[in-house]
């Protein structure tokens, strides 16, 4: 224990140590690694208020993060006696106290110290401290008792908020600022470097602020009391009452009652609950929770209004984000949930959580759409975090689904509406080693029907609590400033008058590029885990099993591509190497051992078979373009350089758009290049002048360059299918529907004829978006008649396609498409 020198700190100690047998804290960034503090200059804490208590929890927390002390003087001739200093100074009596944006006298003399020593710079870090982590509720009676700014009142008030809230106490560290380079504009001149550095405190104390704790929250009472008196909604209570000839006051009051139904009610008091029930849960259903890039979200919640889009794979993911955020130091956003989770017992818990409701479909209401919208529309302009899922329903696949626009279109009418809060996507990858639904979707996948939420369901999912279901990670991807992606699309589009009424054409296309480049960045900020790397090997083979040596071995491999060409900085890979990973899926009862006296055999059983492909599929874009090169020499010993690369290029903007890849078709000649010279250096492929040789049969490297095919392969035998279907029945006699209809059929009953364990090689959407970008890539048209028609351009498609597959493949296409002739 470190002993403070004098009387006066002698009883520093003493109240430190009374303080903390009551207050509690979390805190984040005290760590000298993660400050990045220079070990030869000297560290300054600053502090927001003038406050023993802030001086006490600052002394405490340096003190346990072996930190330099702030009672220490700064080490430097002629330095202040201590290393910590306040913004904001105490004036008036005893009674009448408040804080002042002066800089103290402390504060002025660090800056005197750099002005007059031009080697000399201090390291500046600010310390953040919130005795609780409430947002001030607008008009409440108990704001002015319950808000952590009393901190800028006097003692009595002061004791009130450390026993309130003392131990739900936060402080955060942040990265130093240096003092040289604040004031080097102004040497020679005290008093403007004092208040540019003061300037750029208040800034930053201001910023965290809005990050931690968010905009102040409304009543919901007042709240939806509000949006029923929002013009919008008026308007559409008089076309309501017109429309079903119902008295106005009746309209209105089912305005009200749609936005009871919607409007979340979120309590901080219901949040540190559920922090600390969470945590039980998450140490009962996993080993661990990875977050990485999480200071993304840190950076963009401190200016911006932030909407969190996460893909959608468990009703987990609600929770899972939102403990994430709070842990780190951010509010939880309102979540956007299904009207079918408002169930009783759950509906409250999650409304008070930070959930507002939403229908499946607004269309024959638009009343409720109204309110729903102004709803939106009040949450963006506020600046408050919004969280939704922009595919609409968990995926079942493991794929990334297409984005639905329905939200996101309310996002950007809101912000062309109202534009002076800026508003920020940040993509959020939520992957997981083994599903709570996994066996759910086998079971929907097969044919039955999704069963309906209810009490009496989330009762049977409580049973799986004594189940391990690994690890989880949440891979936080790159921003997307909603204004940047206006900019692109319709430049100037600020300088316009908006109309709410208006359909204008550069909108739609807005929306759509922000969905696409939603679900690419989400894709591109992955989590490869053992359980997906096992996966995507195991079945790429004949047999779905393999050596376990060789197995490990091709897993290494397989991990030394994605290093050898990153896909993204976002994507995050697994420690360890194959061998611990096969051990890793056999704990979690994944994969089967079969002892055999020249080595044992890892397969891949049953109804794991099948749930295996969804944790493959999770990974399968990082993989697609190597696997597009290597399927080219299924058939083919060598080509030249320029046909592999113009057959890659033909059929990658069908993969980037199922896939959502990050790679613009523009710019695949160029990749596709690169993997080239990768895979050649991986002895995977031979360049010899303009001639690239596949490997030798019957060698390793063969084995490698096939099973590295057949994790794409799949996905090009249900495009060939599709155009085999098509040629069949001849330009001008199918419409697009028949033939989305004629191909799922077809890929069920090759799927059932060879085996193939793969749900989405029947997924009438994935069917459905081929042909569209078959459309939208010119290879062919409708007539009149709403009948595809096609050139001389298809059959050259359908040449080029029998070089990837094998004469089994081809024979088995010509065959069931036959069968409806």
């Amino acid at each position: 224990m470190r002993i403070l020198p004098g009387i006066s700190r002698f009883f520093l100690t003493l109240l430190r140590k009374l303080l903390f047998l009551w207050v509690r804290t979390d805190v984040i960034g005290a760590d000298r690694e993660d400050l990045g503090l220079d070990p030869k200059k000297p560290v300054c804490y600053a502090l927001h208020y003038n406050s023993l208590s802030s001086r006490l929890v600052l002394q405490h927390e340096a003190l346990k993060a072996g930190l330099p002390f702030p009672e220490d003087p700064l080490p430097v001739h002629g330095g202040p006696g201590r290393s910590f200093f306040f913004l904001y100074r105490r004036t008036g009596g005893m009674f009448n106290r408040k804080q002042v944006p002066v800089p103290t006298a402390r504060m002025k003399e660090y800056v005197r110290l750099c002005l007059e020593d031009p080697t000399l710079d201090v390291q500046i870090v600010p310390v953040s401290l919130f005795w609780g982590r409430a947002p001030d509720k607008a008009k409440s009676v108990f704001k002015l008792l319950l808000s952590d700014t009393w901190s800028v009142a006097g003692r009595l008030q002061k004791l009130l908020i450390i026993l309130v809230h003392g131990r739900n106490t936060y402080v955060q560290f942040s990265k130093p600022l240096s003092l040289s380079e604040v004031v080097d504009e102004y040497r020679g001149d005290q008093k403007p470097a004092s208040r540019k550095l003061a300037r750029v405190l208040r800034t930053h104390f201001r910023r965290v602020r809005q990050a931690v704790l968010g905009p102040d929250l409304s009543h919901r009472r007042t709240l939806v009391s509000g949006l029923v008196r929002t013009a919008p909604v008026q308007s559409a209570i008089k076309d309501t009452a017109r429309r079903n000839k119902i008295p106005p006051q009746k309209a209105r009051a089912q305005a009200r009652k749609y936005a009871n139904e919607i409007a979340a009610n979120m309590s901080v008091a219901t949040i540190r609950i559920m922090e600390g029930l969470l945590s039980w849960l998450w140490n009962r259903l996993y080993n661990g929770i990875a977050v990485n890039n999480i200071k993304v979200a840190q950076d963009v919640a401190q200016e911006n209004a932030v909407v969190y889009v996460p893909c959608h794979r468990s009703h987990i993911d609600y929770l899972l984000l939102s403990y994430v955020l709070y842990k780190n130091g951010l509010m939880p956003p309102h979540i956007a949930a299904g009207i079918n989770l408002n169930m009783p017992l759950v509906g409250p818990v999650l409304r008070r959580g930070g959930a507002f409701f939403m229908r499946r479909s607004f269309k024959n209401n638009p009343l409720y759409g109204a309110v729903f919208n102004e709803y939106m529309h009040l949450m963006f302009s506020r600046g408050y975090s919004v969280e939704y899922f922009v595919e609409g329903g968990r995926s079942r696949t493991g794929r990334m689904l297409a984005p639905k626009a329905g939200m996101l279109a309310m996002t950007v009418r809101s912000f062309l509406r109202d534009h002076h809060k800026p508003i920020v996507f940040v993509p959020v990858y939520i992957g997981y080693e083994k599903l709570i639904e996994g066996r759910s979707y086998l079971s929907e996948l097969r044919g039955k029907k999704k069963e309906k939420e209810s009490v009496l369901s989330l009762l049977k999912t409580v049973r799986r609590l004594r189940s391990s279901f690994g690890k989880v990670a949440l891979n936080f991807g790159d921003p997307i400033p909603l204004k940047t992606v206006l900019d692109d699309v319709n430049p100037g589009w600020d300088a316009q008058t908006y109309d709410p009424g208006a359909r204008a054409p550069w909108i739609n296309e807005a929306v759509n590029t922000l969905s696409r480049e939603v679900a690419t960045r989400i894709n591109a900020a992955v989590a490869v885990n053992p359980i997906c790397m096992t996966a995507t090997v195991l079945l790429s083979t004949e047999r779905l099993a393999m050596d376990e040596i060789q197995l490990s071995r091709l897993m290494d491999q397989f991990a030394d591509l994605l290093r050898a060409f990153p896909y993204a900085h976002t994507v995050t890979l697994p420690e360890g190497s194959g061998s611990d990973w096969v051990a890793y899926c056999e704990e979690m009862a994944l994969i089967e051992r079969q002892p055999q006296k020249l080595g044992d055999i890892i397969a891949l059983e049953g109804s794991n078979a099948i749930l295996m492909t969804y944790y493959r599929n999770n990974i399968q874009h990082l993989f697609a373009l190597p696997s597009l090169i290597a399927c080219l020499f299924e058939n083919n010993t060598s080509l030249s350089r320029q046909k592999v690369v113009y057959l890659s290029g033909v059929a990658y903007p069908y993969l980037q758009s199922e896939l959502f890849m990050k790679y613009e078709p523009e710019e695949a000649e160029k990749v596709i290049d690169q993997w080239l010279d990768v895979l050649a250096g991986q002895n995977l492929l031979r360049i010899e002048g303009d001639r690239i040789y596949r490997p030798e049969q019957a060698t390793e490297q063969m084995l490698r360059l096939r099973v590295l095919s057949r994790l794409i392969i799949q996905t090009l035998e249900r495009y060939h299918l599709v155009i085999a279907a098509l040629r069949k029945n001849g330009s001008g006699t199918i419409t697009a529907s028949e033939l989305e209809q004629q191909s799922t059929l077809m890929a069920e009953r090759m799927s059932i004829l060879f085996g193939l364990n793969a749900p989405e090689f029947f997924d009438k959407t994935l069917f459905r978006n081929f042909i569209n970008n078959l459309k939208k890539n010119e290879v062919i048209g409708t007539d009149d008649n709403g009948k595809l028609c096609y050139g001389e351009g298809l059959d050259e498609v359908a040449e080029d396609a029998w070089l990837v597959l094998s004469v089994e493949k081809r024979q088995a296409i010509q065959q069931v498409t036959m069968l409806g002739s």
